[in-house]
């Protein structure tokens, strides 16, 4: 039964993490530069409207992976001080981090930085704004990525 339990929430997080990260890059790789290409000025529209039905798919799969990630790592007893220490360890954490760092940015595009990218009225700042929200999608790509790596190397242990 904790076999099936393990498969089940290790499925669970594993299907979070590929329609988080699999939407930031389909959204940076495909969608961005197709609405840039065809709409040219209209893109912004488009991508407002793609990032609002992805959001809460993010943020669902965010909830997912943390509460997954914790049941995955207390079943598997690497939340004891013990088996945080070495290179798994410090890797272990450093995916961790990673992860919170990505939810901080994904949380503070939506929180804070979109509120106030549709209520500034002038465009240069607007255009400032987009660059930094584009900038911070980046970030957590690639941390996403690095995240993904660091799970290959926990998971050879």
């Amino acid at each position: 039964m904790r076999e099936i339990l393990l498969v089940a929430v290790m499925w669970l997080h594993l299907t979070a993490t590929i329609v988080w990260l699999g939407g930031i890059a389909f959204i940076l790789l495909v969608a961005l530069p197709s609405a840039r290409q065809v709409l040219r000025g209209e893109a912004g529209g488009l991508m407002g409207e793609v990032t609002r039905r992805f959001t809460p798919m993010a943020n669902l799969s965010i909830v997912f992976m943390f509460l997954s990630g914790i049941f995955l790592m207390a079943m598997n007893g690497n939340i004891s001080g013990e088996l945080l220490k070495g290179e798994h360890g410090a890797a272990m954490l450093l995916k961790i981090f990673l992860f919170l760092l990505m939810a901080g940015v994904h949380f503070f595009r939506g929180k804070v930085l979109a509120p106030r990218i549709a209520k500034t009225q002038s465009d240069g700042e607007k255009a400032r704004f987009q660059k930094i929200s584009l900038n911070l999608v980046w970030l957590n790509f690639v941390s996403g990525l690095a995240v993904l790596l660091l799970s290959a190397f926990v998971g050879v242990r």
